[in-house]
């Protein structure tokens, strides 16, 4: 039999009869992260489908509203480690004992709630520094990785969260001998937050670290066409793969009415994920009559950086004599946020930047829920894929009250773009259809086993 065909055979048989994958992703300490629930869910996939799937921890543990698959495992490149090689030429050389006591969780997960907003030139220094990998001031925390996972069976594949974390590639890649992929999500803002030169220099080390990756993976055709721009890397070396979630909770049925036309946000609480434009579309909604009894749900992550935006929102909604119409559920667990979606009668995010897919858009319509959304980034795609929703103009608080008026007053078609949106993330985006697309685009790039 030739190899192909041998491939092909254990391959597709039980696609990929076993595999051992190593997927890397950083904490965001005591707040939820969209990178850390799509990995999460990710690896319960893939072990589900009888895969050996590790989930290994960075910088800080992860804070997750179901089952957290890394519980167990070391935190890697430890946040306070990290800053004080980043600060402290002489703690590179500090004891093992030392380094090993400022990784324990506890310690970082009370470092996670107190952590405020890093300044920028810090962030820039920082990251370049990651982005060097055995160059950077991090080597030391890259030796100790390898060193543990050389103890474990030899990974066939690892999978990098986000692609600030290509400087591991090369010498996981060379020790090894697997390939390293790369999932895409939100870089872009993030490093276009940076003050110059940092962001200049991050962009360029980062195109240049993005030839020791093998394969990306964009959750979107938007953001795979806009990071191979921005990496400087043939289209062709980046697949689309879009995300899924673990639909376990969720239920089948669509949601009974809420009493009142109720409108609901979860993501972070943020300007970049637009929730003033949402707030100021509630109160025209309001204010103009023309949905007086509409009630606002606002949910999602809340850190200390985020604190000072909310407190503003809170007053513009006093003043304007809506405060009881509004309600603020920072960091739900799984369940409670599963209820929380399911008791809203339209959900919208009306991020101002580039969102490159934007998971809580299918948490909202598996719960039945329909979603408004701007009309650019890949919310056009999303809501192409799943019927469940209806687009307006970006930044607009006039468009976007009009679009939520015209699901809040039509009640049949609301519940026709629920279950349509219910439906179709069913059938597209489980975190079980994410990982048989995950295979197929990791088939290529993996070599047989020796027999």
């Amino acid at each position: 039999m030739g190899r192909g065909k041998e491939r092909g055979r254990r391959i597709w048989g039980s696609l990929w009869d076993f595999m051992n994958f190593v997927q890397l992703t950083p904490g965001a300490g005591g707040m939820y992260c969209g990178n850390c629930l799509r990995d999460n869910a990710l690896v319960g996939a893939l072990r589900r489908l009888g895969h050996d799937a590790l989930m290994v921890p960075l910088y800080l543990p992860l804070t997750l509203d179901e089952q957290d698959l890394s519980r167990g495992m070391p935190v890697f490149f430890s946040g306070v480690n990290v800053y004080l090689d980043q600060k402290t030429p002489w703690f590179r050389r500090a004891p093992r004992w030392l380094r090993r006591w400022l990784s324990g969780r506890r310690l970082l997960r009370w470092v996670g709630r107190l952590a405020a907003k890093t300044r920028a030139e810090e962030v820039g220094e920082l990251t370049l520094s990651m982005l060097r990998g055995e160059s950077g001031h991090q080597a030391r925390d890259l030796e100790e990785l390898v060193a543990w996972l050389r103890k474990r069976k030899r990974p066939d594949v690892f999978c990098l969260s986000n692609a600030l974390l290509m400087g591991l590639a090369e010498k996981l890649e060379t020790t090894f001998a697997a390939p390293v992929v790369c999932l895409l999500s939100g870089e872009d803002a993030y490093i276009d937050e940076m003050p110059e030169p940092w962001r200049r220099e991050v962009w360029a080390l980062m195109a240049d670290r993005a030839r020791t990756v093998r394969r990306f993976i964009a959750p979107s055709h938007y953001f795979a066409r806009r990071m191979a721009g921005r990496l400087k890397v043939p289209r062709e070396r980046v697949s689309v793969a879009p995300p899924g979630i673990n639909l376990e909770g969720y239920p089948a049925e669509p949601p009974p009415p809420p009493e009142a036309p109720t409108i609901g946000y979860l993501a972070r609480m943020g300007p970049l994920k637009g929730l003033d434009t949402l707030v100021e579309a509630f109160l025209q909604l309001r204010q103009s009559g023309r949905v007086a009894d509409a009630r606002l749900k606002v949910a999602g992550g809340c850190g200390p950086g985020d604190e000072p935006f909310v407190r503003h929102l809170r007053r513009r909604l006093a003043a304007a004599g809506c405060a009881d119409a509004v309600s603020f559920h920072p960091n739900l667990e799984r369940a409670e946020k599963v209820g929380f979606l399911r008791s809203l009668s339209v959900f919208s995010v009306p991020a101002l930047y580039g969102e490159a897919f934007g998971l809580y858009l299918v948490e909202a319509m598996a719960a039945g829920v329909p979603v408004a959304q701007p009309r650019h980034a890949a919310f056009p795609e999303l809501i192409e894929a799943t019927g469940g929703g209806v687009l307006c103009e970006p930044g607009s608080v006039a468009s976007l009250a009009a679009a939520l008026e015209g699901l809040l007053r039509d009640e049949p078609r609301r519940r026709a773009l629920g279950a349509r949106g219910q439906e179709a993330v069913r059938k597209l985006f489980s975190a079980e259809t994410a990982a048989r697309s995950l295979l197929r685009i990791l088939d290529p790039l993996i070599p047989p086993r020796e027999s």
